[in-house]
This record gives structure tokens, sequence and C-alpha cells, in this order.
């Protein structure tokens, strides 16, 4: 719903995944936050998605990156003022931590290099997508406010990881960016570990174990 007719199926998912989480706890209904790549309903695969991509530029890179750190802390900062759930707590503050780490190495890369973050469709998107899931999380309470948290995360973690694997690696021009975005890599995946974790957590009793994946 927010993502523009040129915007790839990547950009779409990334921004709407807050959102359809929030419906889907809502409703409880078991509606898959991220379509798989070859179901009826997807825009086609995952690679075919990016390959109709518009090529994005380093400047638009920097934003992109920028904006879907931003997007997460803040679901974070949502959630350790609204969530009861210590372990749900404890996650959503090292999301805040580790994606605070990701936008300062982004921002003194680009620093370093002079390049200007240039706003794209994508990373207005996230933006736009990221404000109004928070508006729709802010509605909800308790353990619905956990599960819908907690499962969006997982959903959202997939698919940046998809999105650095498959649009912004490839697109990446200058080396030092490339090598910036291959290194928080290995954390995103640590994220969606911990969030799987916590996720299974609150689905078998509606309480989060102690979740003991960490970040490299």
């Amino acid at each position: 719903m927010f993502a523009r007719s040129r915007v790839s199926f990547l950009a779409l998912v990334m921004a709407v995944v807050f959102a359809v989480g929030c419906k889907k706890r809502k409703e409880e209904a078991p509606v898959p936050l991220v379509p798989s790549a070859g179901s009826a309903g997807s825009a086609g695969s995952a690679g075919s998605a990016a390959a109709a991509a518009p090529t994005l530029t380093d400047p638009q890179i920097a934003a992109i990156v920028v904006a879907a750190n931003q997007v997460d802390i803040d679901a974070g900062q949502l959630a350790l003022s609204r969530s009861k759930n210590a372990e749900v707590k404890k996650f959503a503050e090292r999301m805040v931590t580790d994606h605070g780490a990701v936008i300062k190495a982004a921002t003194d890369l680009v620093t370093k290099l002079g390049v200007t973050p240039e706003q794209s469709d994508m990373s207005k998107d996230l933006v736009a997508g990221g404000a109004d899931a928070r508006a729709q999380f802010e509605k909800l309470d308790g353990d619905a406010f956990d599960r819908a948290y907690v499962d969006n995360e997982v959903a959202y973690h997939e698919a940046v990881i998809d999105a650095l694997k498959s649009q912004l690696i490839p697109s990446a021009s200058n080396e030092e960016l490339k090598k910036t975005l291959v290194g928080v890599q290995p954390a995103f995946d640590a994220h969606l570990a911990h969030a799987r974790q916590v996720q299974a957590a609150l689905a078998g009793d509606g309480s989060a174990a102690p979740a003991h994946a960490h970040a490299p």
C-alpha cells in the first residue's frame, strides 16, 4: 500500500511488514508477512523482482541503509516504552543499540567518502511505512503488542537480509561501502535468530524465554 509502482518488490516488503504484522495479530489470521518467492500472490520471484528494480547509486544506498535501520530503532523504542515482557524489552534494546551502530558506521563512511545520502523511492517508502506502522502498533497492548512486534521483527529482518544480498550489496560500486554492507549482514542474521527465538517462546507459552543469540 505504501510502495509506488516503480519501487521493487523487496522495497515493498520492507515498507509494509510492520502494518501487515500488526494486522495479522489484530485479526489472528495466518497471513504470511513475507510472501514466498514462488507464491501465487507475490510479485514473482525475489530474483526477478530485484532484476526489475531500478539501479541504485551509492548515495541512494546510503540513505536506504539509514532509513531501514532508523525504522527498526523507532520500533524498538516503542517496544521499550510499551512492552512489559523482559525478554521482548531486552530484544528491543538490542535493536536500538545495534541498528544505531550501523547508522553511525554508514554515516561515518559517507562522511569519509564525501558522499551525500540521496533519497529514493525506496528510502521514502521505508520512512512512510515505518511511521504508519508505529501508529498501528500504538493501538495494541500486552501480549498482542509483544507478538505483533516480534512477528514483525522476524519478517523485517528477513526482508532486509534479502535486500542486502540481492540488491544493496550487488548495486554498491564503492568497495568500502560494499565491504560495510557485507560486514553488517552477520549482525542482521543474529538479530533474525534472536527474534525467531523470542517469537517461538511467545507462541509457546505467552512469555519469552531468555535468548542467547548475540551479534558478532
